[in-house]
């Protein structure tokens, strides 16, 4: 399978995503899986996987009412508030839904710059494996040091770190993110997104060679097996024109992998990560132990 491992959909009201601001103007406004499907299947893609855009139970529901009436939304990357005291009811009852894979927090939004070493939070998150959820760290690359202090505090927790942890691309690869990103890649239950580069560089001029050395430092840290693509659409649309511009650009930095390797990268980890497949009674991601050299 060929899987978009990473974008969103929304009915757009200013009140529900506040985050879409005046210089967003191109996101204002629905985009729904009718919308996606014609780029999906132009770029060879089987099916998506549906994140979270806002912190509410209802975006949840919504999202998980998209992946039972669509079948390009393979599953839905939901919210659950993580600190609540009656966290354990809310996981039981989403048990119901075979289309929720796994939760998310937009971190990097947080005040608090030691929010992920919250223990409120690192009790949450050790109560996902006990029902197979996965979870999407999302920091900035100045919380990306924090990401391996969390990571072994959670050592049963299938994660993916969407976007690289966002660098800054404008700068390069800094010490800071570098480092980070060697640190967290030991820990064999942590996946990467390559995807959400665009939208961290300059909006209005960017080229691919910018790029190049992030994905060159995650793919020697977390290697092609642990590497997931996604197009972060319709986000990415604030520093591309097209759907299909930011698939051409991950095809274009990972094309020095082998046929193998570029089909475990397009669909095949992310598959394996998010538990996705074709039987209907295994829908739970396994990770199993890998050795890290």
């Amino acid at each position: 399978m060929r899987i978009d491992a990473h974008q969103h959909f929304w009915k757009y009201q200013a009140t529900d995503y506040s985050w879409i601001n005046e210089q967003m103007t191109r996101l204002q406004r629905d985009f729904l899986p009718n919308d996606l499907n014609p780029l999906l299947e132009k770029a060879h893609f089987d099916g998506c996987i549906a994140v979270q855009a806002r912190q509410s139970l209802e975006e949840t529901a919504f999202l998980l009412d998209l992946c039972l009436s669509n079948p390009s939304v393979l599953g839905v990357v939901g919210w659950v508030d993580l600190q609540a005291p009656d966290l354990e009811s809310h996981l039981s009852e989403w048990q119901q839904h075979p289309g929720l894979l796994g939760f998310r927090h937009i971190v990097q939004d947080e005040a608090d710059p030691q929010f992920l070493l919250r223990p409120d939070f690192i009790r949450g998150v050790k109560s996902l494996p006990h029902y197979g959820y996965t979870y999407d760290i999302l920091v900035y690359e100045q919380q990306l040091p924090l990401v391996p202090d969390f990571l072994a505090r959670c050592p049963d927790q299938p994660f993916v770190l969407d976007h690289l942890g966002k660098p800054v691309i404008q700068q390069g690869v800094s010490s800071r993110w570098k480092e980070a990103i060697r640190a967290a890649a030991k820990f064999p239950n942590l996946y990467c997104k390559v995807s959400g580069l665009v939208t961290e560089a300059n909006w209005h001029q960017w080229s691919a060679h910018e790029f190049q050395p992030f994905v060159d430092e995650v793919l020697e840290a977390f290697g092609p097996q642990r590497l997931m693509v996604g197009s972060d659409w319709p986000v990415c649309l604030l520093a591309a024109e097209e759907y299909a511009d930011v698939i051409q650009l991950a095809e274009y930095l990972l094309r020095q992998l082998s046929v193998t390797e570029q089909q475990q990268v397009f669909g095949q980890n992310a598959a394996k990560f998010y538990g996705i497949s074709d039987n209907e009674e295994d829908k739970k991601p396994t990770i199993q132990p890998e050795i890290v050299s």
